[in-house]
């Protein structure tokens, strides 16, 4: 990596030498947009800096780091823009001004662009966009294309995100031969994405191969990092150039996982035993430690042991830790996640709540759609502390649920297997306690015994439904349930709440 040192009585003219466009005009005078200067300098100590923009038309500021504010952000013809940052140094970025299809780029420095040498501790507190020299141990590898991994000291962990190789160029991560373990200096900017802190296409200075590797792992000879839900042993084959092995287990996993046996040698061996799991599935990720009688070297290995697949409420799972443990629910599809544009994701919704099937293994909407009830089986994830299913699948589909309007209704067969979705307006509460209720579509009316909350609910869960969703007469009402008859009086036969349109 190229590093740019700047002399601070020669900011400006250096700064103004990276200034960039969209072609090749004068920087500053672009026939849309125009601006005073195309470099802003910030003192360390904090601050702020104008420059005066011309434009003929509407323009709008884009790029601005988090560190760095610009205001306005947008405006139409002429007019001032000020860059404000709090105290730092060593850190820039290039803003973008956009008018009319055409660019400016304005660069913003505080402080000399220098490179400091720092603990991830110290990377985390420091500055975005300031460049920094860290050193520490591959944690683990995310991405063996691009080169994502986490890199941690004894003062905390750095997600790297992106390395580049020995000649600068990226997606050739393999070439560098890093493993797990590894002792690694790496060199570069540092950025915050979601919260998390972030050094960016890295350059790696020195690699120090670790003295201890495992190599595999073994369950009754055959290679495996998976233990049976019974319990049993898994062996860690290790190769080792150091000074003895030390193994270390997370006091998490203690309870369940210890060391039978061990071997010496420049081949050790190390045998776990997992005790049986009655719960979700469960993993920890062991330490194996050697030295050289100067530093201390690891590897580390994860080990994974299968569990039984907890059947919850929605409430029970959004209350659930984020974990690997499989957990499986039954509800109504209620919506399509819109975001997702390879539409694999959905709502599912029972008595108890409602949460986000993220990115669903087997979910079409040529298979299922929006009202039918399934069971979808998959991992407590979240995202920004969002709960939502991942690793998901549907399990089964329980219900397909049939769309229809209240004369079509009437007209459908008695039967417990068939399920439809029905609409209408609320022209009568007979029991707000188990919500007996009548609909109408202007012609005719329907009979709703029991509209209960959700999908799933028994004893005292199917009460309340009235008061919960606040249904009204006047209010437009939409239940799924089967059909049944009574005394003579068609009826849907324990209806399960889906929506409600409020009357005014």
């Amino acid at each position: 990596m190229k590093l740019r040192y700047f002399i601070p009585s020669l900011v400006a003219v250096v700064a103004a030498m990276f200034t960039g466009c969209s072609d090749d005009k004068d920087p500053t005078y672009l026939s849309e947009i125009r601006v005073s200067q195309s470099y802003v300098s910030l003192n360390t100590s904090g601050g702020s800096n104008t420059i005066n923009v011309e434009a003929t038309g509407s323009w709008t500021v884009s790029g601005a780091p988090e560190w760095l504010t610009v205001s306005p952000a947008s405006g139409n013809g002429n007019g001032t823009i000020t860059f404000s940052a709090e105290a730092a140094e060593g850190r820039s970025a290039e803003v973008l001004i956009s008018c009319q299809g055409q660019t400016q780029r304005i660069n913003v420095i505080q402080g000399l662009a220098t490179v400091s040498n720092a603990t991830c501790a110290e990377v985390i507190a420091g500055p975005d966009s300031k460049t920094y020299r860290v050193t520490g141990t591959v944690k683990s590898i995310a991405n063996t294309t691009y080169g994502n991994w986490y890199l941690q000291d004894k003062t905390g962990e750095v997600y790297i995100y992106g390395t580049l190789d020995a000649k600068g160029a990226e997606k050739n991560f393999t070439s560098l031969g890093l493993e797990v373990g590894d002792e690694v200096t790496v060199e570069g900017p540092k950025t915050t994405y979601n919260g998390t802190v972030e050094l960016v296409n890295v350059t790696v200075i020195k690699i120090n191969k670790s003295l201890i590797k495992c190599d595999s792992l073994t369950v009754n000879g055959v290679k495996a990092t998976e233990l049976p839900l019974e319990g049993g042993e898994i062996v860690a084959n290790l190769t080792c150039k150091g000074t003895g092995v030390a193994v270390e287990i997370p006091a998490e996993a203690q309870s369940w996982l210890g060391v039978v046996s061990s071997t010496v040698g420049s081949n050790p061996t190390v045998t776990f035993r997992a005790a049986a799991n009655n719960g979700g599935e469960r993993s920890t990720t062991v330490i194996f430690k050697t030295t050289d009688g100067k530093k201390e070297y690891s590897a580390q290995a994860t080990i994974v042991q299968a569990g039984a697949i907890v059947d919850v409420s929605v409430a029970d799972f959004l209350a659930a830790p984020v974990s690997d443990a499989l957990y499986r629910m039954t509800g109504v599809i209620s919506s399509v996640y819109a975001s997702d544009k390879q539409g694999k994701s959905f709502y599912l919704r029972d008595w108890s709540g409602e949460t986000l099937i993220y990115r669903c293994e087997n979910f079409t909407l040529d298979l299922v759609d929006i009202g039918d009830v399934v069971t979808v089986v998959g991992k407590r994830g979240a995202y920004k502390d969002s709960p939502q299913m991942v690793s998901g699948k549907i399990e089964l589909l329980e219900e397909i649920v049939v769309e229809c309007s209240i004369a079509e209704f009437l007209t459908k067969e008695d039967s417990k297997d068939n399920y439809y979705m029905v609409s209408g307006t609320v022209d009568e509460i007979a029991n707000d306690t188990y919500g007996n209720i009548y609909i109408t579509d202007g012609t005719n009316r329907l009979y709703i015994y029991g509209c209960y909350p959700g999908w799933g609910a028994t004893g005292d869960n199917r009460k309340g439904a009235v008061a919960k969703y606040g249904i009204a007469v006047g209010d437009k009402l939409t239940v799924i349930g089967p059909k049944s008859t009574y005394k003579g009086v068609p009826q849907v036969n324990n209806g399960i709440f889906f929506s409600l349109e409020k009357a005014n």
